[in-house]
């Protein structure tokens, strides 16, 4: 018998099949829409080096085939109906979706479960989507601003999974089997290991009824423990350059950070967003409207099961790349000496808030939400408790996150291009 759970006083309601799969969903009156994914606790994190890339080339490879369907008629399947189907490859998951019109739900289900659960893993296919892949790895080289990202986790987190490539290598790509492929489904693809989210005009009961009725409930319980993970290990501070000949050096200055069950989260996306969230942000204001040394400059973070990461990147001409480190320094170190002022804080809160309220009105926004109380073991807050826990943040917690994790002598710096930045 599955087992039915409402989660606090929301929309949002939870399954547990008896074969392990667990189903969320939260139904959301004025759409005619449906959002529905399925995420796989099995990702670049799980991967040793030498089988670097090996979760997304699965990912690529579930598509080309089941016993009943061709790529053709998986790529037909939705498309047809107006419908779309995506899938992704992260750090901790391997996550498949689709966005349909309400009435095409069970089409949906259906292909779904025929891809995650039933993929052929053809060798002749590999070969072909190996080709696909090393394509996709030479976009991310000849696009700097997406290498340096990658240059920088790497420095950042040494030899743990958090500094691999998600893609892999030309090597590791190259040495891919298709018995890697099979031992890799046949490890992780469990319904136990699965997690499916769906929100939009979407009924919690008719959604059960209908991944039974698409064999979702027919999957065997593959009785297998999670996928497990080293701990991560942070590298020394350092200052690296990688010589390439472009137009412009490419610079990420950044720095680990608590994981995603820290609530301190919501007060170190506050202060990314007033550092270097938008136009009215500080880095904006000061190294392009102020000092006019960069077109793009932000501030990024991300918040993993095991560690996180926070930082700036900045894009700027080669004889601009000292200034426009230096100038962000000086507001790095600004920020950690001085912490943010009460009125910064009050006016962060309302962007942040503002942000999330408006990214909650999607289907798709709110299906990643239900995953997530799930893939991070969180409790779920209805939108009313997220506004008020931001609400929350006071600026003494404000200032220790400045201090602690803000210092400049703290990051590590890596940049791309003619000239180092350091």
């Amino acid at each position: 018998m599955s087992v039915v759970t409402p989660c606090a006083e929301s929309d949002l309601r939870r399954t547990v099949l008896p074969n392990g799969l667990t189903v969320l969903s939260e139904f959301m009156p004025g759409v005619r829409s449906v959002a529905l994914g399925a995420w796989v606790r099995a990702a670049s994190l799980h991967e040793s080096a030498e089988k670097m890339g090996i979760s997304h080339m699965l990912e690529h490879m579930v598509f080309k085939g089941t016993p009943t369907r061709s790529a053709k008629d998986l790529a037909l399947a939705l498309e047809t109906l107006g419908g779309s189907l995506d899938a992704y490859t992260a750090r901790e998951h391997t996550a498949y979706q689709a966005k349909v019109l309400d009435e095409h739900l069970p089409q949906a289900a259906d292909v779904l479960a025929d891809l995650i659960f039933r993929p052929i893993l053809r060798a002749s296919d590999l070969t072909l989507e190996k080709k696909v892949v090393l394509e996709e790895i030479n976009t991310v080289d000849d696009t700097p601003d997406d290498l340096v990202f990658e240059l920088h986790n790497a420095q950042l987190w040494g030899n743990h999974p958090y500094g691999f490539q998600i893609l892999g290598t030309r090597e590791t790509v190259g040495a891919l089997r298709a018995e890697d492929l099979r031992a890799l489904h046949s490890r992780a693809y469990h319904p136990e290991q699965v997690v499916v989210a769906a929100a939009g005009n979407v009924e919690h009961d008719s959604l059960i009824e209908t991944l039974e009725a698409t064999g979702w409930a027919d999957v065997p319980h593959g009785r297998l423990p999670l996928l497990e993970s080293p701990a991560p290990i942070v590298q020394t501070p350092s200052a690296v350059h990688f010589e390439r000949d472009t137009a412009q050096t490419h610079i990420v200055i950044g720095s680990d950070a608590f994981p995603h069950s820290d609530a301190r989260r919501y007060a170190m996306t506050l202060i990314g967003t007033l550092l270097g969230g938008g136009m009215s942000s500080r880095l904006f204001q000061r190294i392009r409207e102020e000092l006019g040394l960069a077109y793009s400059v932000y501030s990024f973070q991300s918040f993993h099961v095991d560690a996180g990461m926070h930082g700036v990147y900045v894009g700027t001409t080669p004889e601009s790349a000292r200034a426009a480190v230096d100038a962000i320094n000086a507001e790095l170190e600004t920020l950690s000496a001085e912490g943010l002022s009460e009125a910064d804080v009050s006016a962060g809160k309302s962007q942040l808030k503002g942000q999330i309220t408006l990214s909650l009105e999607s289907p798709t926004s709110r299906m990643y939400r239900a995953a997530g109380t799930e893939l991070y073991g969180e409790p779920y807050r209805t939108l009313d408790d997220l506004l008020a826990l931001i609400d929350s943040i006071d600026v003494g917690t404000v200032a220790e996150l400045c201090r602690t994790y803000y210092s400049p002598e703290r990051q590590t710096l890596v940049s791309l291009g003619p000239r180092a930045a350091a």
